[in-house]
Order: structure tokens, then C-alpha cells, then sequence
């Protein structure tokens, strides 16, 4: 039993690790850039809810849709201010603007909210789910984790295949000059993309932080760096992939720290996605993309 209980959580912890490289894996697709301050638009998404429950009295569900607000406001004002202006530049000078960015907000958490761990409360107020008289209980933050993570996905990608903004998405991800002769509006896509990134990212700060009860200004760096890992691991660009990796990721993680070593569990994280890369360049889904020149 102990072995499903390992199995079930690392399946939650994959859940949120998916959620936040379905962001990563959207704007790499569609942009063509990594957003390195994507893990710690997660850490603001989780101190919008933490002062909203904790110090405001505010109801969780309306908690986590100020977070999403928020965050979707904060997802367009980075692309608008930091990246838009290096749409030309080089990968690297991108790179260093992300990291840049993502500095800035851990620094801004700490002057305004301070260095000190808050405990943040659990908003998932379900019963848990008690399985074989007992002997196995899941967690209601387990299982709402799971189940938010594998509808978010199904419905991103119906989003993506079926609406007109997530046609337009696809053009854009394969060739910008194209999309824009064809009338479709570039920027307008890309910020679209940062804003529904940005969002995800509020819900996965909500259930990371309800699984793990504590919260500081580098809650979102590990994390965000593991949803890049899954994303890299499950195909960066692909939305299922991004899915599949982050559940790969979380399952082979937790039970790591079960049976081999919690002071190891990160470094075999990082040896399966050096394996799976040599193994798979692209990535679990990826696809190879040929250059013509």
C-alpha cells in the first residue's frame, strides 16, 4: 500500500510540475523563449491567496480567481515591458532578461512580504478517500490536483485545435512573417499566450502551496525550474507532452525519495532527463523540425 500512496503522490506533485510546464511549453512554442520568471509567477500567485484567506477573510475560490487576475495581469506586463522589446534579439540576450525578471520578483516578494516562511492554508476543505478499509488514504489536494491538471490540459487543447485565438496560436509558433501577412495579429497572440500561461500558473502556485503548507519568495524557483525539466522531457512545444512530462517527472521524484535517497531524488531527476535527451533529443512527443536555409 505504501508503494500507491508514493505512486498517488507523486502523480499530485507530477500534476502541478505539469501545470507550470504547460506554461513554459506554450510560450516556447508560440514565442520561441524561455520564461524563466514563470516559477516565480507562481510564488505571486500564492502570496495573492495567502493575504487574501489569511489576512483579508476573503472566500478561497475568490482568492484563487484574484490570483489568476493577477497573475494574467502581471503574465502581459512582463511580455509587454521585458520581452516584447527583444523580439529580434539574440536567444541569450532573452535568456538574461528572464533571469533579470525573475530576480526582480523574488526581491520585490521579500521587501514587501519579508524573508520569513508563511504557512499557508490548505483551500481544499474536500474529504479525503479512504481505499482498501483504510489501509490507503488519498488526499483530497491529491486528488483535486490531478483532476484540475488533466482538465486544464484536455481543455487547453481543445483550445489550441478547435478556437480561432488558438488557430491563430499554431500559425504563430510556425512561422511569425506568415501569421502576420495572413492578418493575424502577432503581439496580441503572443501576450494572449503570456496570459493563459500566467494564469495556470496562479492555480499551480494554489496547489503546490496547499501540498506543501509553506510559502516564501523562492517557493517558485525549484519548481519552475523542474516544470522546465518536464517540459524539456515530455517535448517542449507540445501541450500533452508538457502533461506527460510533468507526471513522469513528479512520480520519478517521489519515489526516489522513497526508496533510493531524498538527498539524491533531484540529482536522478536531472539523470533521467540527461538520458531521455541523449536517448530522444526532442523530447518524449517532440517532434524533429527541419530547417531549410
Amino acid at each position: 500500500m505504501s508503494f500507491l500512496s508514493y505512486l498517488a503522490n507523486g502523480i499530485s506533485l507530477g500534476s502541478v510540475y505539469a501545470l507550470i510546464a504547460l506554461g513554459y511549453s506554450m510560450v516556447y512554442g508560440i514565442a520561441k523563449m524561455l520564461n524563466f520568471a514563470h516559477g516565480d509567477v507562481i510564488m505571486i500567485g500564492g502570496y495573492v491567496v495567502f493575504v487574501g484567506v489569511s489576512n483579508m477573510g476573503v472566500h478561497p475560490l475568490l482568492a484563487i480567481l484574484i490570483s489568476m487576475v493577477v497573475c494574467t495581469i502581471l503574465g502581459v506586463t512582463i511580455e509587454r515591458v521585458a520581452y516584447k522589446p527583444l523580439r529580434g534579439a539574440s536567444p541569450l540576450a532573452v535568456l538574461i532578461t528572464a533571469i533579470g525578471v525573475s530576480y526582480l520578483l523574488q526581491n520585490i516578494a521579500l521587501l514587501i512580504f519579508g524573508s520569513d516562511t508563511k504557512a499557508f492554508t490548505n483551500v481544499v476543505t474536500l474529504p479525503n478517500l479512504s481505499l482498501f478499509d483504510g489501509k490507503l488514504v488519498i488526499s483530497s489536494v491529491t486528488i483535486v490536483t490531478i483532476v484540475v491538471s488533466i482538465v486544464i490540459m484536455i481543455g487547453l487543447t481543445l483550445f489550441v485545435n478547435k478556437t480561432k485565438a488558438g488557430r491563430a496560436m499554431t500559425a504563430v509558433s510556425e512561422d511569425k512573417g506568415a501569421a502576420q501577412l495572413m492578418g493575424i495579429n502577432v503581439n496580441g497572440t503572443i501576450a494572449l499566450t503570456f496570459a493563459i500561461g500566467s494564469s495556470l500558473a496562479a492555480v499551480a502556485g494554489v496547489l503546490l502551496c496547499s501540498a506543501y503548507p509553506s510559502l516564501t519568495p523562492y517557493t517558485g524557483s525549484m519548481p519552475g525550474i523542474k516544470a522546465f525539466v518536464a517540459a524539456v522531457f515530455g517535448g517542449i512545444g507540445s501541450i500533452p507532452g508538457a502533461f506527460i512530462g510533468g507526471i513522469l517527472l513528479g512520480v520519478i521524484e517521489n519515489l526516489s525519495k522513497a526508496y533510493i535517497s531524498s538527498q539524491l531524488s533531484d540529482a536522478i531527476v536531472f539523470s533521467v532527463l540527461i538520458i531521455v535527451l541523449l536517448v530522444k533529443p526532442t523530447g518524449i512527443l517532440g517532434k524533429n523540425i527541419q530547417e531549410k536555409v
